[in-house]
């Protein structure tokens, strides 16, 4: 191994391991040292003086305090040498493991951090506590974050989904003018005469004749229990990209203990999570009572229920009624997260339930959910990940 090799190597452990790992040899300086400080802040708050002694004389590392202008000055440090997905990380530990969250509650702090999902499910959860000078700031936060979900998911989410809405509409016996060449060109390829070089059409596909106005109904029915956060940015994203679209009638509700019904507030998502109210209990069954009551074509009608399933409400009534819209035609889908953040934590008795039920329980990524929501439209089996 050459010398520069393992020297960069010892640097590496160093600035994993901190100062507990002076014994490598190398010590950090100009841009390392400036590093490794930002991440003692974080990692190494503080330490507390031995009982006895003055405070202050005791050993310390390096820490974030509780100032604004501290904090403020840490956010911009880690913004220079690390790149935007792990500033995010670090952000979040830094809300988690030192308690910054009221720190947010302040316009100068919201001006200096980088903008993503789990921040803005903090100042959602912090939004009824919020100054009105820092609202502005709050709502130009969460308008960065939404204006870049719906730039990466509203031109495949339209096109998967209203490409299920077309071949839910086509006939196997059109007339000339009705016929989808491309669709019956792929449906006869097997069909293909070497020695004519052509294809012989057994079944000819063609497009039906509504395909103008409503085809189907969508109802969005989001759990805001504080654990869902990160669900409740997304489904609101989602739910404004489908209320766009002139062949669904989306409905958004959001539930906790109470029922919201949102869909007025579709047409902007921002205005739509400052209409949530993340944290408190949760109570299924009366979402879902809800949801019935907005029924009115049970066979062009698609439920998605976002929840962990930690039901606090009738139980037994909860599926019910999932069955009961189930038994009417209505497809009902059930997703335990809508994110990006791996296995969420859920209620495996209901989901299981669920399942026996027909509508399998499972958590979705936001690049998964336009595939789930078009093969529910054409009432296709849903593209359930592995376990």
């Amino acid at each position: 191994m050459s010398e520069s090799t393992a020297e960069e190597r010892l640097r590496r452990w160093r600035l994993v391991l901190g100062g507990d790992a002076d014994g490598t040899g190398y010590g950090p300086t100009g841009e390392d040292l400036r590093i490794d400080q930002a991440l003692a802040a974080l990692y190494r708050p503080e330490t507390p003086a031995p009982r006895g002694s003055r405070r202050g004389s005791g050993p310390r590392a390096a820490g974030l305090g509780a100032s604004a202008p501290s904090v403020a000055r840490w956010l911009g440090d880690i913004r220079e040498h690390f790149p935007a997905g792990v500033v995010q990380i670090l952000q979040q530990d830094a809300i988690e493991r030192l308690d910054l969250t009221r720190l947010l509650l302040e316009p100068e702090m919201l001006a200096a951090v980088e903008p993503d999902v789990h921040l803005v499910g903090t100042l959602l959860a912090l939004n009824k506590l919020m100054p009105e000078a820092t609202k502005e700031a709050a709502r130009a936060v969460v308008r960065t974050v939404v204006d870049d979900l719906e730039r990466r998911v509203a031109q495949r989410t339209t096109s998967l989904v209203q490409g299920a809405l077309d071949r839910a509409t086509r006939i196997n016996r059109p007339r000339h003018h009705d016929i989808d060449w491309n669709a019956t060109i792929k449906a006869n390829l097997k069909h293909y005469q070497a020695e004519h070089r052509t294809i012989v059409p057994e079944r000819l596909v063609g497009f039906g004749r509504q395909r103008h106005g409503v085809q189907k109904d969508v109802i969005l029915c989001i759990d805001q229990s504080g654990s869902m956060a990160a669900s409740v940015v997304y489904a609101s994203v989602f739910g404004a990209v489908l209320g766009s679209m002139r062949s669904l009638r989306t409905s958004l509700v959001v539930f906790d203990t109470s029922v919201v019904d949102l869909t007025e507030r579709l047409s902007d998502p921002v205005d739509v999570l400052f209409g949530t109210q993340l944290g408190g209990g949760t109570d299924i069954n009366r979402a879902l009572a809800y949801c019935q009551s907005l029924i009115t074509r049970p066979a062009e009608t698609v439920v998605v229920l976002i929840s962990d399933l930690y039901e606090g409400g009738v139980r037994d009534e909860m599926l019910r009624r999932a069955a009961a819209m189930q038994a009417a035609g209505t497809t009902f889908v059930t997703l335990l997260a809508l994110s990006d953040e791996g296995a969420p934590a859920y209620d495996h008795t209901n989901a299981a339930a669920l399942a026996a039920l027909g509508s399998p329980a499972f958590a979705c990524t936001p690049d998964l959910f336009p595939e789930v929501m078009a093969a529910a439209v054409q009432g296709l089996p849903l593209p359930v990940p592995e376990s």
